[in-house]
């Protein structure tokens, strides 16, 4: 599929060296690293080490971040706001890989090849970023190693998630991305809680959809009293039905609150233990 991006205009980016207090960094920098993968592991003093290589970088609402094909030379992670990874087709259509909100990540390849981005990365509401260039973490990990390991392993969990994501499309039907892909924002919460729902136009972008069939796919979860719609997104209410639409895969993979492993599906529609 070509892809092209010439209705996405480049606009000047805001652009301030951390700064901040003994008592901020010790507190606020290093306990935002610490939910990253790549810096997880690092010792206090070792991301108080890191910290002056950060950049800080603001971006209004609808500012793009990244176009594809720009030089892929940092790794940028979510200080404030969120964040859509992008492909735009030749017929205007969007496609969403992936939404990167507070805490998150990406540009994770950066820090390894010298490849140009793949995709687009457009701010959703105004986004606070820290910045970390390649030849930065290329110094930076010969007296962090630990570095090294949390790269291994923020690539092999995105190794897994485009595995399930090219297995969801080739093998599910529209209801089955859509159970999918809410089993896979609530379990970024309690599992049963998803706050801050997508627009159903910007579902459809991320299942492969149209908002009207995307629409009715979740009138009709509505109806079966699979979802129910809160003041701030929608709540689970029939867990164990969403995972068998959204196949087995999602059984084994997602962590869910009844605890232990199940890999067999259950018959039924029955709801979730109180």
């Amino acid at each position: 599929m070509t892809v092209y991006f010439l209705h996405l205009v480049r606009h000047p980016v805001a652009r301030t060296r951390i700064s901040l207090s003994p008592i901020e960094r010790s507190l606020s920098l290093p306990r935002t690293l610490r939910q990253v993968p790549l810096f997880s592991k690092l010792r206090d003093s070792d991301l108080e080490m890191l910290a002056p290589l950060l950049t800080q970088r603001e971006y209004p609402k609808n500012r793009v971040i990244r176009f594809a094909h720009d030089p892929c030379d940092a790794f940028y992670v979510v200080l404030r706001g969120q964040v859509k990874v992008m492909l735009i087709a030749e017929d205007g259509r969007e496609v969403v890989l992936s939404l990167v909100r507070e805490g998150d990540f990406f540009g994770e390849m950066a820090l390894l090849d010298d490849e140009p981005y793949a995709a687009s990365v457009i701010a959703m509401e105004d986004t606070t970023l820290l910045v970390l260039r390649r030849d930065d973490f290329r110094r930076s990990i010969r007296s962090l190693p630990e570095m090294s390991f949390g790269l291994l392993r923020a690539l092999c969990a995105r190794l897994l998630e485009a595995d399930n994501k090219i297995g969801g499309l080739m093998l599910l039907d529209v209801s089955g991305r859509v159970a999918h892909l809410l089993l896979e924002l609530s379990a970024r919460e309690d599992g049963y809680e998803i706050t801050d729902l997508p627009t159903h136009q910007m579902i459809a972008q991320m299942v492969g959809s149209s908002r009207e069939t995307v629409s009715r796919t979740i009138s009709a979860m509505t109806g079966k009293q699979l979802i129910a719609p809160t003041p701030t997104g929608v709540r689970i209410l029939n867990r164990e039905a969403l995972e068998s639409a959204a196949g087995h895969m999602l059984r084994r993979r997602l962590k869910t609150p009844y605890g232990g492993d199940r890999t067999e599906p259950r018959e039924g529609l029955e709801s979730p233990p109180r």
